[in-house]
C-alpha cells in the first residue's frame, strides 16, 4: 500500500485552484451589475463559495501533517522544537500580512481597533494558533489527535448558529454582527481548520488509500448534514443559512471533499509529463505561495496609487469579455510578483533559520 507522499501535491493543487478562483471572485467588481445578477454569475458564485472552505481546510491539514510527521521521526526532540518555532513564525507571517491588509484598507489612523478585523488571513492565523498547542501535545498520537480535532470541528459547526446573535465586543469574534463587520468570524470557520487538521493527522501516518477513504467519509458526512437542513432549521433559533447553518457547511464540505478525492486519485494513478506542464506549474505556483498570491492580487485590484487602481477604473464597467481579459491580467501580474518574492524569500528564510537554530557551545 502506498504511503502518503512527503509533499501531497493534491493539496497544493487544491490551494492553487482556490487562489485562482479567489482572484476571480474578487475581480467580479469589474463586471456590470446586471451581469452579476444573471444566472451564470449565480452559478459562478456557488463555486466561489467553496474557496474559503478549501483554503482554510488546507491550512489546518498542512499544520497537522507537519507536526505529526516531525513528532514521529526518529530522534525528533530538537527537530521538533525547531519545527514548532518555525511553524509559529509561519503562522505569525500569515497574521502579519492579514494585519497589513487591514492597515491598508481601513481607517487605522483614526481607530486602530480596525487592525483586529477578522478577514480570512487573520481568521486562519488565530485558528492555527489555537490549534497548534493541541497538535504539538498529541502529535505523537495521531489517531487521538484526529479524533479530538474532528470533535472540535463538529463543535465549531454545531454551536455557530447559537452564537449568531451574540452582541458586544465578542460579536467581532464569533459572528458577523460586530462593529468591525468581520467577514470570517471564528465560528464556524475554525471548524475547517480543525477538520483539515484531523485529516492531516491521518495522512501523516496512514496510506494514501486510507486518506482517500477519509475523503469519501467526509463527503458522506457533508451530504448527511445537507440532508438535515430542515431539522437544523427547527432546532436552532433563527439564523442565517448561508453563514452559520451546519447544513450549508455540509454542502460545501461535500464538494470540497469530492474535489480533493479527485485530485488525490489523479495524483496517485495518472502518471505522465502533464505533471510538469505549464498549467500545472502555474497552479502549483499559487498553491505553494498562497499567502503572497493573496496579498498581491488584493493590491493589484484595489490599492490606489496616485488615485488610480484597476478597481477604480473598471468597477461595474465590463462585459464578460472585458472581465476575462482583466482577470487574465491580474492572474499574470500576481504570478510575476509571486515569482519575484520566491527569488527573495529564501534569503530571509535562511537568515531567520540561522537565528532560530540553537547555538553550539
Amino acid at each position: 500500500m502506498l504511503q502518503v507522499p512527503t509533499r501531497v501535491r493534491a493539496f497544493d493543487w487544491l490551494r492553487g485552484i482556490a487562489v485562482l478562483v479567489m482572484v476571480e471572485t474578487h475581480a467580479l467588481v469589474f463586471l456590470r451589475p446586471d451581469l452579476r445578477m444573471g444566472v451564470f454569475a449565480a452559478r459562478l458564485n456557488f463555486i466561489n463559495g467553496l474557496v474559503a472552505p478549501s483554503f482554510i481546510f488546507a491550512a489546518g491539514f498542512s499544520l497537522a501533517l507537519v507536526q505529526v510527521r516531525t513528532a514521529l521521526a526518529p530522534a525528533s526532540g530538537s527537530s521538533r522544537a525547531l519545527r514548532v518555532r518555525k511553524t509559529v513564525r509561519r503562522v505569525a507571517e500569515v497574521l502579519g500580512v492579514g494585519l497589513l491588509v487591514n492597515y491598508i484598507w481601513f481607517p487605522i489612523r483614526h481607530d486602530p481597533v480596525w487592525l483586529l478585523r477578522l478577514d480570512i488571513l487573520p481568521c486562519i492565523a488565530v485558528c492555527l494558533f489555537l490549534a497548534l498547542p493541541l497538535m504539538v501535545l498529541l502529535a505523537a498520537q495521531p489517531r487521538a489527535l484526529a479524533v479530538v480535532l474532528f470533535l472540535l470541528a463538529a463543535a465549531a459547526f454545531g454551536v455557530a448558529p447559537l452564537f449568531e446573535h451574540v452582541t458586544g465586543p465578542w460579536a467581532n469574534v464569533v459572528n458577523r454582527s460586530g462593529s468591525l463587520k468581520p467577514v470570517f468570524p471564528l465560528l464556524p470557520w475554525a471548524g475547517y481548520v480543525f477538520l483539515g487538521g484531523a485529516v492531516g493527522a491521518v495522512a501523516a501516518r496512514e496510506t494514501l488509500h486510507i486518506l482517500q477513504g477519509v475523503m469519501v467519509g467526509l463527503g458522506a458526512v457533508g451530504l448527511l448534514l445537507f440532508e438535515l437542513v430542515p431539522f437544523f432549521q427547527r432546532i436552532y433559533p433563527p439564523h442565517e443559512y448561508a453563514v452559520s447553518d451546519p447544513g450549508n457547511h455540509g454542502h460545501r464540505l461535500l464538494f470540497v471533499a469530492a474535489l480533493l478525492l479527485l485530485l488525490l486519485v489523479v495524483e496517485e494513478r495518472v502518471p505522465g509529463a502533464w505533471r510538469s506542464s505549464r498549467p500545472i506549474r502555474f497552479i502549483e505556483l499559487f498553491g505553494t505561495t498562497s499567502l503572497a498570491a493573496y496579498f498581491f492580487h488584493e493590491e493589484l485590484l484595489f490599492f490606489q496609487l496616485f488615485g488610480h487602481s484597476l478597481a477604480r477604473h473598471f468597477r461595474d464597467a465590463c462585459g464578460w469579455g472585458g472581465y476575462g481579459a482583466l482577470l487574465l491580467l491580474v492572474w499574470t501580474l500576481t504570478a510575476l510578483l509571486v515569482q519575484a518574492t520566491n527569488a527573495l524569500y529564501p534569503r530571509w528564510d535562511d537568515f531567520l533559520r540561522r537565528r532560530m537554530e540553537p547555538k553550539k557551545a
